[in-house]
């Protein structure tokens, strides 16, 4: 049987880079992996990283969240916003509710922030069933027009209000990185599959 799973703060000597490398490198595409360990690593030297996290297992890290800081451009001043990204569990580990875990715990500590909300752009299907909702239906745009409305999604905390509105706007490293929104030739596709 294996140990318990824990999750804490992320330390230098833990390897994140590798468990994002081979979580989105899973469909083959070693490139992908590797370009974004490489985001989250230049993240993690700036000042926009809000939090880092990994699940730890039998001494093995075997997840990851990152959290970083973006603004939103409502009409009456930018607020400061979390941005959840990247959520990384190594292939062998996945679908045995890691995600989920560092997901949780992700929520947690945005929330117990003074952050009034946290946006991610991923999937309806699993972020849904956690808690997050559909951006859009609280006026909220991404910072991408390539992010499809379905995948662009939220969670309001207790400092959240109304007058929030707008625009998300991330930092300079997500557009460096050409990390912001989907660049897929396919994206029609995929936006109609997301409904």
């Amino acid at each position: 049987m294996s140990g318990e799973l824990v999750v804490r703060a992320s330390r230098p000597e833990d390897g994140v880079d590798a468990v994002i490398a081979a979580a989105f490198a899973d469909g083959g595409d070693a490139d992908e992996g590797d370009q974004v360990a490489r985001l989250w690593a230049d993240v993690e030297q700036s000042d926009a990283v809000r939090a880092s996290l990994v699940a730890v297992r039998d001494a093995e890290v075997v997840g990851h969240v990152g959290l970083s800081h973006a603004w939103l451009d409502a009409r009456r001043e930018l607020v400061d916003v979390w941005l959840l990204s990247p959520l990384s569990v190594v292939p062998a580990r996945q679908g045995r509710g890691i995600g989920t875990r560092l997901l949780v715990a992700a929520v947690e500590d945005a929330g117990s922030s003074e952050a009034p909300l946290l946006f991610v752009e991923g999937s309806p299907d699993f972020y849904g069933r956690r808690g997050f909702e559909r951006a859009g239906a609280y006026d909220f745009a991404p910072a991408s027009t390539r992010t499809p409305d379905a995948a662009f999604q939220v969670v309001r905390f207790a400092g959240h209000e109304d007058w929030m509105t707008g625009q998300v706007i991330y930092r300079d490293i997500w557009w460096r990185h050409d990390a912001a929104g989907l660049r897929d030739p396919m994206l029609a596709e995929l936006e109609e599959a997301l409904r």
